[in-house]
Parts: structure tokens; sequence; C-alpha cells
């Protein structure tokens, strides 16, 4: 794969793990104070994730390396850890708010 269309292609797949994280949080944001409150942490580490994203989105559109293996590793275990703690943070919205949240 050419470095360009794989900073390209993952900067793409970073950019709508950050949407899916915004709009998670917009999801947490219309709990009941009770239930947002419990998950507090949890948004605390959306926001950490969301910034490390930002980070490396910016990096990826402006300093391509030539040489990519050893971010990609850094990037993989991103993407493991971000996924978990998206499952994690849906489960928790799912037990706090048992009736659907629009969107």
């Amino acid at each position: 794969m050419n470095v360009n269309d794989y900073c390209s292609n993952v900067g793409i797949e970073l950019t709508a793990w950050k949407a899916k994280l915004y709009d998670m949080i917009r999801k947490i944001d219309a709990l009941p104070s009770g239930a947002k409150e419990k998950m507090l942490g949890n948004v605390g580490d959306l926001h950490n994730i969301v910034t490390e994203l930002e980070d490396r989105i910016n990096s990826l559109k402006n300093e391509c390396p030539t040489e990519w293996s050893p971010q990609k590793k850094d990037i993989d275990q991103g993407h493991v850890d971000m996924r978990s703690k998206y499952e994690e943070t849906m489960e928790a919205i799912g037990k706090a708010a048992p009736v659907s949240i629009p969107g």
C-alpha cells in the first residue's frame, strides 16, 4: 500500500471514530443527571481519546511519514483501546437509559 494512501485511509477511519465518540458523548449528555454522574470517568476518557484522535489525524494530514511501520503499531493498539472503551461506554449507556436515546 502506498504511504499516502495509508495515511489518508487511516485519517478517514479515525475521523469516523471521532464522530462516533462525539455522538456517544451527546448521548451521555442526554442521560438523567444521576446516570450521567456515574459515567463521568467514561466521559473524561472519551474526551482524552478524541484529543488523541485529533492529534493523530493532524499528524497524518501534515506529516505522513515515508516509514510508518512504528506508528502503525501504535495506531493499531489505539484502535483496540478505543473500540474497547466505546463498547464499554455503550453498554453503560444502555444500562443507564433502558429506553432508547434518539440519535
